[in-house]
Order: structure tokens, then C-alpha cells, then sequence
């Protein structure tokens, strides 16, 4: 069976959204998860290849995949802005995966800028199986909400990350209640250079639920 994909304009807060759905190959989706990408002004897409990596774990892991352009981005339609938009912009591209997939649980996904805007809508969307928080930046001073995150948080880290460093992730996770995880991965860098099949297979292994 040919992998199937759909390029969608999604209906957003300030206009259109730019998106792309991916099923799995081979299998109904058991699962449906949404992929947020990185920060829009310093060249994030949903073409980064973390991000590409993800979706392509998570659709192999049994997922239907939606990736989407925040505001601004490409086609999408509006302007950045600072965060707060984005979130509802990822709120309104779930709203609509879990209404083309009423029956089947989800997860949010998302890395670095992506992984705060994950970790938002976890806020709101307890009912998410996990939020998988990739290249987790720990120099943001707002992060008290992650707190009240009951959904299950896996953080998949560079070793080497430069924007979230081990040490300073380490610390943070401690103070975060149960259920809650951390991968590891080698790897250069913050974008996982050299390791970019090590993540992929650690998010595959993450599983969407």
C-alpha cells in the first residue's frame, strides 16, 4: 500500500494553515499525533529534519502524522507572534486531527520552540496519551506550567545539546511530578548531528501510546 499524504490548508485563527497528514505505510493508524516545529524567526519549519524525523518515527510506530507551518510560514497566513499565537495555532490543527480521527488517542509532539508549544496544549489536552518535549530549551524562565502537565512527558535530548544542557535539563526534570522520562541520545549538537538515525529510533521507540 502506498504511504498515504495529504497537503492541506487548514482553517487557523488568523486565516490559513499550511499542513501536511501522513499515514502509515502498511497499517491502519492505531494513534494520531501532531508535530510542532521549531521557532519560525530563526528558520524553523516543518521540513526541519528533527521535525521530519519525528513524523516519520511516529507514522512507522503506527501513528497519522499532521505537521503544520505556524502563522506567518510559507503559506500560512498571518504574522509571527511571540509564542502566544503559535499555541493557538497548534490548538486549532488538533482540534482538527482529533476530529478526523475521532476514535483514536493522540499525542502532541514538538521540537525546541515546538516542544513549548507541545507542552502548552498538554496543558489543556490532558486526555493526550504522552507529550513527547524534544531539544527542550531550558533558558526560558516561564516553564512553571509544565507543572500541571498530567499527561505523560518523555524528553528526547541531545547529549550535547547547547540550547537545553544536560546538566540544566537534569535539574529541571527533577522538580517535574511522575509520569515523566528521559532519553539521551549522542549526538553533536542540539539538531542531533551526527545522530540523526539514533533520535529517529528513539522516538519510534516512544511509541505515540
Amino acid at each position: 500500500m502506498p504511504r498515504r499524504i495529504e497537503t492541506l490548508l487548514l482553517e487557523g485563527p488568523t486565516g490559513k494553515l499550511e499542513a501536511i497528514l501522513e499515514e502509515p505505510d502498511d497499517i491502519e493508524p492505531i494513534a494520531a499525533a501532531l508535530v510542532c516545529h521549531p521557532h519560525p524567526q530563526h528558520g524553523g519549519t516543518m521540513h526541519t529534519k528533527v521535525v521530519y524525523r519525528t513524523a516519520r518515527a511516529l507514522r512507522k510506530a503506527g501513528a497519522a502524522v499532521l505537521r503544520f507551518h505556524y502563522r506567518g510560514v510559507n503559506l500560512s497566513e498571518g504574522v509571527y507572534d511571540h509564542g502566544h499565537g503559535e499555541i493557538e495555532d497548534g490548538r486549532a490543527c488538533l482540534n482538527w486531527l482529533r476530529g478526523r480521527y475521532p476514535n483514536l488517542p493522540f499525542c502532541l509532539a514538538g521540537f525546541s520552540f515546538g516542544s513549548r508549544i507541545a507542552l502548552k496544549l498538554a496543558v489543556d489536552f490532558p486526555q493526550a496519551t504522552k507529550v513527547i518535549p524534544i531539544g527542550y530549551p531550558t533558558s526560558y524562565p516561564n516553564r512553571e506550567y509544565i507543572h500541571e502537565i498530567t499527561v505523560p512527558k518523555v524528553f528526547i535530548q541531545s547529549t550535547h545539546d547547547e540550547f537545553g544542557p544536560r546538566p540544566e535539563l537534569e535539574a529541571f526534570y527533577e522538580t517535574l511530578p511522575e509520569p515523566k522520562q528521559i532519553k539521551w541520545v549522542e549526538a553533536k549538537d542540539h539538531f542531533f548531528v551526527d545522530n540523526l538515525d539514533g533520535f529517529e529510533q528513539a522516538v519510534l521507540e516512544t511509541k505515540p501510546i
